[in-house]
């Protein structure tokens, strides 16, 4: 027995060296435009939906009428969503493209997140993504505010002309 629980000890310093090795002799790439580690995206996309949790049942007290997803617009503006994932009909920005990972864009002609709860919409605008680059707005913006830019962005592809325009879209 005490060998094996040696092994065991052993074996797993010996791991912890090769990985300290790899990773300190430049086996580890940290450049944005490195492709991910095996396992990468597997163990960030289970670590998020993780943390989200039950907040993807959480229903939204602000209905996605006119009114609040013209205040979700102002919101997406005025807080820098925009300088990120792109004005309405834009596609990804400019700055997408040299982030790790890439910052997805949440208004046509992409999909955005229009097929996830707004619950976890919200999650995201409220505490961020570690590692990521997306800032939590908790600080930043009342609750309200973070509700009409969760609406704004489950609805997306289903914009008024008068919403879209203030996203720097056509109103036609």
């Amino acid at each position: 027995m005490i060998k094996f629980i040696l092994g065991i000890i052993v074996g797993a310093a010996v791991l912890l060296l090769v990985e300290f090795l790899w990773v300190t002799r430049g086996g580890l790439s940290m450049a944005t435009a490195a492709s991910p580690l095996p396992g990468e995206r597997y163990l960030a996309n289970h670590a998020i939906a993780t943390s989200i949790g039950r907040a993807a049942q959480d229903q939204s007290p602000v209905s996605p009428d006119e009114a609040n997803l013209i205040a979700g617009a102002k919101v997406y503006q005025q807080y820098g969503c925009m300088g990120c994932h792109g004005s309405y009909g834009q596609g990804p920005s400019d700055m997408s493209k040299r982030m790790y990972p890439h910052i997805p864009p949440l208004l046509p002609p992409s999909e955005g997140v229009t097929d996830d709860p707004v619950g976890v919409t919200r999650w995201v605008v409220r505490n961020g993504i570690r590692f990521s680059g997306m800032p939590a707005f908790n600080g930043m913006l009342n609750e309200t505010q973070q509700w009409q830019v969760s609406q704004l962005l489950a609805h997306a592809n289903q914009l008024s002309p008068a919403v879209r325009k203030e996203l720097g879209g056509k109103s036609e």
